[in-house]
C-alpha cells in the first residue's frame, strides 16, 4: 500500500509538471498562439514520422485549417527569452554524483555562458553543488573555452586531435651566473610520441559491455603553448597558461568493428584522481547520445522537412520542435509502452522519446489544452482566375558567395544545354 501511494504521488507530480509546462508554453506564444500550440500538439500526436508540414493539419488535435498552420509560422511570435527560462527550470537528468552534464555540438561559446547563467538563475545549481560539466567534441578549442568561462561554475571536457603537443609546467627557477628570463613552459608531451609521455599521474582499467576493457591514462597540469594568432590575436596582456589534465583512452573493441584508435581528452581540472578520470571518459562517451537526439529531431519530428521561406518562420518551427521534445521528457513517468510486436519490452523509466510519442495522444486528453475553440469562417475569395500575381514571393540567393560579397553565377558555357551533342 505504501508503494502504491508513492507511485500515485509520482504520477500526480508528473501530471502537475506537464500541465505547468503546457500553460507556460502557451503564455510564451504571444501571437497566433492557438495555431502554434495546436501545431505543436499535432507534432506530438501524429502517428509515425513527420513527412510534410501540411500533413500535421490533418491531425485531430489541429482543429484549424492548413492556412492557419502556415500563418502561425509566418506571422506568429514567440517570447524566446521566457521560453528559455521555462526550459531551464525543467527537471534535469543528472550524473551519479548529482552533477549537471551539458553536451555541446553546435552551440557558440556565448550561448553556453547564457545557458549556465539561466540554470543558476533557475536554481538548478547552488553553491556547494558539483560544477557543471560541459562536454565538447574535437572542433572546439577546449582550453580557450575554459579560459572564457572561468568565472562560471563549470568544468570543460573536450576531445583533442591526435597530433597535438602539450607543455608541462615550467621547472623551478635555478640561479645561474648568466641570469636571463626563466622559461615559461616546461617539456613537451607529444601525443604521437610515447617517449615524451613520462609517468602518468593516474591509470584506470575498467571492463565495459560494449567496448571491452577500457584503459585510461592521465597526465596532470598540461597546457597548450599559445601564440598571438587566430582567436588570441587581439588578446590584451601576456598570453595565459591554461593548465588541465590530459587523458588518453584506449578501448579493446568498438561496437561497429572499426579500428579502435586512442582518444585524447583535455579536462580543465587538475590533480585528477582515478575517480575523476573514469568520470571524464565515461561522460565523453555518453556525449554521443546527442547524435540520437538530432536524429530524432530530423527523422521523427521532421525538423528539416518544412521548406519555409523566411528564417524567422524556421526559428519558430525549431522552437516548437524543442518544446515538443521537452514535453516528451516530462511525460516519461506517465507514458505506457505501446511497443510493436517485434520490439523488446522496456521499463517505464527507460522508454525512448519515440515510444513516448506513440501514446502522447492519450496523455493529452488528461492534461487538457489551453487553446480556444476555432471560430467558424469562410475562405477568402482569393486571386481572380486569370489575373497575375502582383505580390510574388521573395527569392533569395542560396549559392556560393565570392570574396567580394557578390553571389556566384555559373558562366554561360556551363549552363544546361550547351554541351555539344555527339554527331554521326
Amino acid at each position: 500500500m505504501v508503494v502504491s501511494l508513492e507511485y500515485q504521488g509520482v504520477l500526480r507530480d508528473a501530471f502537475a509538471e506537464v500541465s505547468r509546462f503546457r500553460t507556460e508554453l502557451y503564455a510564451c506564444l504571444t501571437a497566433r498562439r492557438d495555431a502554434l500550440f495546436e501545431l505543436r500538439d499535432a507534432l506530438l500526436c501524429t502517428d509515425g514520422p513527420v513527412r510534410t508540414l501540411v500533413d500535421l493539419a490533418l491531425a485531430p488535435e489541429h482543429r484549424r485549417g492548413h492556412g492557419s498552420l502556415y500563418d502561425g509560422l509566418n506571422q506568429g511570435r514567440i517570447d524566446v527569452s521566457r521560453l528559455r527560462r521555462a526550459l531551464a527550470g525543467m527537471p534535469l537528468p543528472r550524473a551519479a554524483d548529482g552533477r549537471i552534464v551539458l553536451a555541446a555540438d553546435v552551440s557558440p561559446w556565448l550561448r553556453i555562458r547564457e545557458l549556465v547563467e539561466r540554470l543558476v538563475a533557475a536554481g538548478q545549481w547552488k553553491l556547494g553543488d558539483p560544477k557543471v560539466l560541459v562536454v565538447l567534441d574535437a572542433g572546439y578549442d577546449a582550453p580557450r573555452i575554459a579560459h572564457l568561462l572561468n568565472d562560471l561554475p563549470v568544468e570543460i571536457l573536450g576531445r583533442l586531435r591526435s597530433d597535438r603537443v602539450m607543455r608541462r609546467p615550467s621547472p623551478p627557477r635555478v640561479y645561474t651566473p648568466k641570469g636571463g628570463r626563466p622559461p615559461k613552459h616546461g617539456g613537451e608531451l607529444v601525443f604521437g610520441d610515447a617517449t615524451t609521455w613520462g609517468t602518468e599521474q593516474a591509470v584506470t582499467v575498467t571492463g565495459t559491455r560494449l567496448y571491452g576493457k577500457a584503459t585510461a591514462q592521465a597526465w596532470d597540469r598540461l597546457h597548450p603553448r599559445l601564440t598571438r594568432r587566430a582567436a588570441w590575436i587581439d588578446h590584451d596582456g601576456p598570453l595565459p597558461i591554461i593548465e588541465g589534465t590530459v587523458i588518453r583512452l584506449v578501448v579493446e573493441k568498438l561496437p561497429s568493428g572499426g579500428v579502435n584508435k586512442p582518444v585524447w581528452l583535455w579536462w580543465s581540472g587538475t590533480a585528477a584522481t582515478a575517480g575523476d578520470v573514469d568520470r571524464c571518459w565515461q561522460s565523453f562517451l555518453r556525449r554521443f547520445d546527442l547524435e540520437h537526439t538530432f536524429r530524432l529531431f530530423k527523422q521523427t519530428l521532421g525538423w528539416t522537412k518544412p521548406r519555409l521561406r523566411s528564417s524567422e518562420a524556421a526559428d519558430r518551427w525549431t522552437w516548437l520542435v524543442i518544446a515538443a521534445y521537452a514535453q516528451l521528457r516530462l511525460t516519461r513517468p506517465l507514458a505506457t509502452d505501446l511497443r510493436r510486436p517485434w520490439e523488446k519490452p522496456a521499463p517505464p523509466n527507460k522508454l525512448t522519446p519515440a515510444r513516448i510519442r506513440r501514446g502522447f495522444r492519450n496523455l493529452r486528453t488528461k492534461t487538457g489544452s489551453p487553446t480556444r475553440a476555432p471560430k467558424p469562417s469562410k475562405p477568402g475569395p482569393g486571386r481572380p482566375p486569370g489575373s497575375k500575381n502582383r505580390r510574388p514571393a521573395t527569392r533569395r540567393e542560396v549559392g556560393r558567395v565570392l570574396a567580394t560579397g557578390v553571389a556566384y553565377t555559373r558562366p554561360a558555357h556551363h549552363k544546361v544545354g550547351t554541351k555539344p551533342r555527339r554527331a554521326g
